[in-house]
């Protein structure tokens, strides 16, 4: 029976050094035993544990008072953080817990994820987070490149082809470009389409300062297919309204494509890329704790293991500061 007495106390070395720190206080075992809610043949039993186990006398008793011996006064030293720390833990964390619910979240991003990818993702983070107020500033190229490098936002979220090196993007969702053609169109009927096909058309796409329309640039000059695009308008649901009114062909990603157009839609030639959607930060920033849940919503492993910003786990949890490590060169895409 002794034995197992030994065995419980030493499994409660955080109450036996609770009582231990709380009697130095006092210099009372009475008293501390009155501040802990406890019994003073209790405190003692602890204390006594205590000293067992390390072999060392850890008080002077002269009388109804005691003292620290040297022993005691190391011990002290050491015991006492550690017993405050575990003590204010419940304190730290609501606190903490607070800061989450309460707070702002600034996000850039373009038209495109505004509209397509924002909504579900805002839709999920705020009903979580009722408290947090977010902001989202439409912006797109250099704006966004400025907005992240001088901190004016904790993070964008669109596509990119290029960023400057203190930058860093990880894709997280991936489309398919597609031909939008007004019903009735006869290349809606065609088995297999080809670049030829696209180039007969009359093209309608973004202006020529974004990014499908580079992208479509690309893939035509490789081929060295010569091609005319009747109409540049900004916007997916505008290019789609015109598409419907029969203007032209249009090449749109389907990240605008609910089914619910009055368009036929087809797959392109594989020539054409995907394009993805993800997250830009500035390397190196500190992430607010709404920014991190804000992240993980869109990706839920995005902070665990090696699934990190960059497939690198880079995370000083100490600090919650999360480092990006280099990405290859991409620049923000104007969202279309």
């Amino acid at each position: 029976m002794a034995g197992s007495g030994r065995l419980y106390y030493k499994h409660n070395r955080l109450k036996q050094l609770r009582a231990f720190c709380h009697a130095a206080q006092e210099g009372s075992i009475s008293r501390a035993a009155q501040r802990l809610e406890l019994s003073q043949p209790s405190v003692s039993l602890q204390i006594q544990a205590l000293e067992r186990e390390l072999g060392i006398a850890l008080f002077e008793r002269r009388g109804p008072r005691i003292r620290l011996t040297p022993d005691g006064e190391t011990l002290y030293e050491l015991a006492q953080p550690l017993v405050e720390g575990v003590d204010a833990l419940p304190e730290r964390f609501a606190a903490r817990h607070q800061r989450l619910q309460t707070g702002r979240l600034d996000i850039a991003a373009g038209e495109s994820t505004t509209l397509y990818i924002l909504p579900d993702l805002l839709k999920q983070f705020m009903a979580r987070y009722p408290g947090v107020h977010v902001k989202l500033h439409n912006l797109i190229g250099r704006d966004m490149i400025s907005a992240l490098q001088h901190d004016e936002v904790d993070l964008a979220v669109g596509s990119t082809l290029d960023l400057p090196e203190d930058l860093s993007y990880r894709a997280i969702y991936t489309y398919d470009l597609r031909l939008i053609l007004p019903l009735g169109h006869p290349l809606a009927e065609k088995s297999e389409l080809t670049l030829a096909d696209l180039a007969s058309g009359e093209l309608i796409l973004p202006p020529r300062h974004l990014t499908t329309w580079r992208l479509v640039n690309l893939v035509f000059q490789q081929h060295n297919i010569p091609y005319r695009v009747r109409l540049e308008v900004g916007g997916w649901e505008i290019i789609k309204r015109y598409v419907e009114l029969g203007f032209g062909i249009g090449i749109a990603s389907s990240i605008c494509l609910s089914g619910s157009e009055r368009l036929h839609v087809r797959s392109l030639p594989e020539v054409f890329p995907q394009r993805t959607y993800g997250v830009m930060l500035r390397r190196g920033r500190y992430l607010s704790p709404q920014a991190k849940r804000f992240l993980e919503v869109m990706a839920p492993d995005i902070f665990s293991g090696e699934a990190d910003l960059d497939g690198e786990r880079r995370k000083d949890v100490a600090s919650e500061s999360v480092f990006i490590p280099r990405a290859s060169e991409h620049a923000p895409d104007k969202e279309r």
